[in-house]
């Protein structure tokens, strides 16, 4: 088997955007691909519609019959008594269990400690079998893939070579579309002096006709009709070439680069201890101890990062932390009443509510104007994608 998945003018798109449009190309045994590109460019989309779980907006695909698909999503719902690492590595054996010859993952390294990382990248190494993965880990794109897919401006962009050779040349690319802008412009400038010189010009002829011909009225007016004849080619010519121009702006133009604006309003707060723990441990239930002879301090404007192997207890504290009824704390445990928590598997998120819903509910005393104020800072800023459930995003 040499072609496992062809693509001919595939596209995804929904109510509020176009993912990308008019893709084609051919996946081969033992191709290794990674997919790349902005948050909501409609990478998790795509390798879902590679395998036949969702329909594309339009084109096609064909599978072919030998292709097993062996899948790892970027949320795993299931094995909720475990680590987000892992998760992962059972999600991951249960995919490899069916020995298939294509492998597709969605984001695999996000939720892997050190040691894990390493693993699974040495193991996709020695795969065999046809790769498909999405990825913003740099260490991963740049080791266990050869073939990009960047989904960026509507379409998807194939690149045979590393990541670093990809950015390196998308760099360069850029550089020259900036250059070429700037001479454009300079030449949309030249081109409006040209035109009002010209109707200076014109305007100076048209007056001095007046005075040459003054008592002949024909002869006067051949002559204006000779000007505007001159004035009006010039207009067209100066006009086909503004247009040339706007057209070659028009595919040059870099796609608008959106940056969320991300602020805290905590950072005036006095310097004092927030979290006091006093010979602490934790368990589940009151079985085995999962982390014992715990003694911290930490004082406002402290920046913290827990580390250690999958499965260590890194969760588990912070459930302990954040008073959740699952974890038992014994020892002198003293917390903040707020606390904001984001969790790997944003279980404090509700799938059925949308966006607008959401932060509602979190500030009720906060306006229409400014919930979208708010979401808006975070690029939820058309009504599509306010209005969008949770579960879609």
């Amino acid at each position: 088997m040499t072609v496992t998945i062809q693509i001919h003018e595939l596209g995804i798109s929904f109510a509020h955007k176009t993912c990308f449009e008019n893709f084609s190309t051919t996946v081969n045994y033992g191709d290794r691909i990674a997919i790349i590109g902005q948050n909501g460019s409609g990478k998790s989309t795509l390798i879902k519609v590679l395998q036949n779980q969702l329909e594309p907006s339009s084109g096609k695909i064909q599978i072919y019959k030998d292709v097993i698909f062996g899948y790892v999503p970027q949320v795993i719902y299931e094995f909720e008594c475990l680590s987000g690492g892992q998760r992962l590595n059972q999600t991951l054996t249960k995919a490899l269990s069916v020995n298939p010859n294509v492998l597709v993952l969605d984001e695999p390294t996000n939720h892997l400690d050190y040691s894990n990382r390493k693993s699974l990248m040495r193991m996709l190494k020695n795969y065999s079998g046809t790769l498909i993965a999405v990825s913003h880990d740099v260490e991963f794109l740049q080791n266990c893939v050869d073939t990009l897919w960047h989904i960026d401006n509507g379409k998807i962009h194939i690149f045979s070579g590393n990541y670093n050779d990809y950015m390196r040349e998308v760099k360069i690319k850029r550089a020259s579309i900036e250059q070429d802008l700037s001479i454009l412009d300079r030449k949309k400038k030249d081109a409006h002096q040209a035109l009002m010189k010209e109707q200076e010009r014109a305007s100076k002829r048209k007056s001095y006709g007046e005075k040459k011909y003054a008592a002949d009225k024909l002869t006067l007016r051949a002559a204006q009709e000779r000007g505007e004849n001159t004035q009006n080619k010039n207009k067209k010519n100066i006009a086909s070439d503004k247009g040339d121009l706007i057209e070659k702006l028009s595919t040059l133009r870099l796609p608008e680069v959106l940056t969320p604006k991300f602020s805290l309003k905590a950072a005036d707060m006095k310097d004092c201890i927030l979290v006091s723990i006093t010979d602490g441990s934790v368990s589940y239930n009151g079985g085995e101890l999962i982390l014992k002879d715990i003694n911290i301090s930490l004082s406002s404007k402290s920046r913290i990062a827990l580390q250690g192997d999958n499965g260590s207890g890194k969760s588990t504290f912070l459930k302990a932390i954040l008073g959740d009824k699952s974890v038992v704390k014994l020892g002198n445990w003293h917390m903040p009443q707020e606390i904001g928590y984001l969790d790997q598997h944003y279980v404090t998120l509700s799938l059925e509510k949308s966006v607008f819903e959401t932060i509602a509910e979190l500030a009720p005393t906060w306006n229409h104007a400014e919930i979208r104020k708010h979401l808006n800072d975070f690029l939820f800023r058309k009504n599509e994608e306010v209005n969008a459930k949770v579960s879609q995003l």
